[in-house]
């Protein structure tokens, strides 16, 4: 069995991962920070559908939790799976803030920084000896780094970052066969950064070619899709999922 580590998975985008992934026959660990609840719930309707996952505990912000985060992987790996590698890792765990760039804190930078660059990057350090030769690695990032959408700058700018990153990381890990891709969705409709106002959502609806705005569902098939092993020539690559926005 395929198994996949998704950070963020309690809701959202990450949730529909994590969903699609286990109706694919993988197994989904899913992390969360604060919505156990909503993480217990999940692994509860993946293990009624006749699927396999297990949720655990990391805030993607605070990368000295990462070692005992691994190992408590490793642990779940044994028991839950009998196993020791991961097969992908899913670098999705994120927030939004939506400011002009004259009244963003310094605070509110870092926030994001922790968690939307410097996690991703330290925690797929942490991971990488449990990432099995020819695994993959997916990192979420944003139509925001080709689109500049006025007050998302750091946000936008350390997905940008991160985008950058996947593509090191697909030089660097090819030697193992790992290969790295990053997916940018476009606007959709989460709980990130709050939710989306009526008004600006039918704005983002009118500049993409489809019509409307993204649900979670559109890019958690995408990134099951990718994890699924059909896609194997694709490496380096960023992926829009966003239904043609702004053309």
């Amino acid at each position: 069995m395929r198994i996949v580590v998704i950070t963020g998975g309690s809701r959202g985008i990450g949730r529909s991962a994590a969903q699609h992934c286990a109706r694919a026959g993988m197994g989904v660990v899913v992390t969360f920070q604060h919505r156990q609840d909503a993480a217990a719930d999940l692994v509860g309707e993946i293990v009624s559908e006749g699927g396999s996952a297990v949720a655990l505990r990391l805030d993607v912000g605070d990368c000295s939790a990462f070692p005992a985060f691994r190992a408590r992987l490793e642990q779940i790996l044994s028991e839950h799976w009998d196993a020791r590698r991961i097969d992908a890792l899913v670098n999705n765990a994120g927030h939004g803030l939506f400011h002009p760039i004259d009244s963003v804190s310094e605070a509110e930078f870092d926030g994001l920084m922790r968690v939307h660059l410097k996690g991703p990057f330290f925690l797929t350090q942490t991971l990488l000896p449990l990432l099995a030769d020819g695994g993959q690695i997916l990192n979420l990032t944003s139509a925001t780094t080709r689109v500049a959408t006025a007050g998302v700058a750091p946000y936008a700018a350390f997905k940008g970052g991160l985008e950058v990153l996947t593509r090191y990381m697909a030089k660097e890990f090819g030697v193992r066969g790992i290969r790295a891709n990053a997916i940018a969705p476009g606007a959709i409709r989460t709980e990130l950064g709050g939710g989306l106002p009526a008004p600006f959502e039918a704005l983002l609806a009118s500049q993409t070619a489809l019509g409307r705005i993204g649900e979670p569902e559109d890019v958690g098939r995408v990134i099951a899709a990718m994890l699924s092993g059909a896609n194997g020539w694709i490496n380096a690559q960023t992926i829009e999922v966003a239904g043609g926005y702004v053309i």
